[in-house]
C-alpha cells in the first residue's frame, strides 16, 4: 500500500474494512511516517504496537 492511502484511510478519508485499517496502519509504521505527522498518528501507532494488533518495524539484522 503507498503511503498516500495509508494516510487517507488512518484519516477516515477513505472508508475502509478493518484489516485494510491494520495495514494502512502498518506501512506508516514501517515507512516511519506516522512518526513524522501529527502527534495523533505516533500516539495511535504506539498504541497498535503495544496491543499487538501492529508489529513495530523489523530492523535488518544482517550488518
Amino acid at each position: 500500500m503507498d503511503t498516500f492511502k495509508a494516510v487517507m484511510i488512518a484519516e477516515g478519508v477513505y472508508e475502509s474494512e478493518e484489516d485494510e485499517i491494520i495495514t494502512a496502519w502498518q506501512t506508516l509504521i514501517d515507512t516511519g511516517l506516522c512518526w513524522q505527522l501529527q502527534g495523533w498518528f505516533g500516539r495511535t501507532a504506539s498504541n497498535l504496537i503495544e496491543q499487538g494488533i501492529c508489529h513495530p518495524k523489523k530492523v535488518n539484522q544482517d550488518k
